[in-house]
């Protein structure tokens, strides 16, 4: 038997994985590997192939500020799920299009934010990013209900307005004045999406009360949503907005900044959550398990300089 180590059953047996020490003893983790969540390809994609695609943006986004990345491919196990937490050091859950409720980006999001859950409680630090879509299926994952608003911010960039909390957050305490001055003051975040979490509709929940403290909102001219927020006692962190289109995404359209201002945006966010999933020590049982699980084994797709995903990653 597994003594004093975090035992898993998975369909061949159990895996017993080294126990996880203080974090306080623990030094930094400089190999960090994140797992991002893909989704249902969109049919309205020509480029699709399988059944699933991640954009090549979010992970270009986590590679640039020092982190590894592993696909979580959707119509897996619960078991092989499991398996893969204990594997990665952090999760993103990027934009896109699907039933936030009842589709496979949702249930393995689900499977993932319930670990995360029970891993954090049990002091094993496990951090969580959010983008645009993964910012609402945090929001629906955490109060159990589809709260969103139709807003008319399908592709528009827009100024931050912190709250009083905002600027000393976690997330934003470690970034430049200058670059929180641009943040509030130009109009740098990119936003596509036509649902939004109204600032009213969060403050009527409970559940999303308790949980989660606002650090911006945005408004469209007519409703304030909320564009920024961060866990209270979780590491868990969301964006309504894209970071990552600053750097990587070269459609010409309405709401694509690439403003020095916005790409350093894209970077300190980026950073601070690589630096988070650098605290924890999860790791595969082998070099080999790892090799074969990086994204290194996929090949990006260029769909055109005219497409909302320049590149993708499709998988079976």
């Amino acid at each position: 038997m597994c003594s004093s180590a975090i035992v898993l059953s998975v369909m061949v047996g159990v895996i017993c994985y080294l126990p996880i020490p203080a974090f306080s003893s623990l030094s930094p983790n400089y190999r960090p590997i994140i797992g991002i969540v893909a989704q249902e390809n969109l049919p309205s994609d020509p480029h699709a192939q399988g059944s699933s695609y991640i954009a090549a943006s979010y992970v270009k986004y986590l590679e640039a500020a020092g982190a590894r990345v592993v696909p979580l491919r959707i119509n897996r196990t619960k078991e092989e799920y499991t398996k893969l937490f204990y594997s990665i050091n952090g999760l993103l859950l990027p934009g896109g299009d699907v039933d936030l409720e009842n589709s496979q980006f949702g249930r393995v999001s689900r499977i993932f934010y319930d670990l995360a859950i029970k891993a954090n409680d049990a002091s094993d630090y496990f951090p969580i990013w959010g983008t645009c879509q993964g910012f609402q299926e945090m929001t629906v994952l955490t109060s159990g209900k589809n709260l969103l608003t139709l807003t008319d911010t399908k592709a528009i960039a827009l100024p931050l307005t912190f709250t009083s909390v905002g600027p000393n957050s976690r997330l934003f305490k470690s970034f430049p004045k200058d670059l929180l001055h641009a943040l509030t003051t130009e109009n740098i975040t990119s936003n596509f999406h036509k649902w939004s979490l109204t600032l009213q509709n969060f403050t009527r929940n409970m559940k999303l009360k308790r949980f989660y403290k606002i650090l911006s909102t945005s408004t469209d001219g007519h409703k304030e949503f909320i564009s920024t927020m961060e866990a209270h006692r979780y590491p868990f962190y969301a964006v309504q907005w894209h970071p990552e289109k600053s750097q990587f995404e070269w459609i010409e359209k309405s709401g694509m900044v690439h403003t020095t201002a916005a790409v350093d945006a894209a970077y300190y966010t980026a950073r601070f959550f690589v630096n988070e999933a650098r605290r924890n020590h999860h790791r595969f049982a082998n070099k080999i398990e790892e090799e074969k699980s990086l994204i290194y084994n996929y090949s990006p797709v260029f769909t055109s300089l005219e497409s909302i995903f320049v590149q993708n990653y499709y998988f079976d």
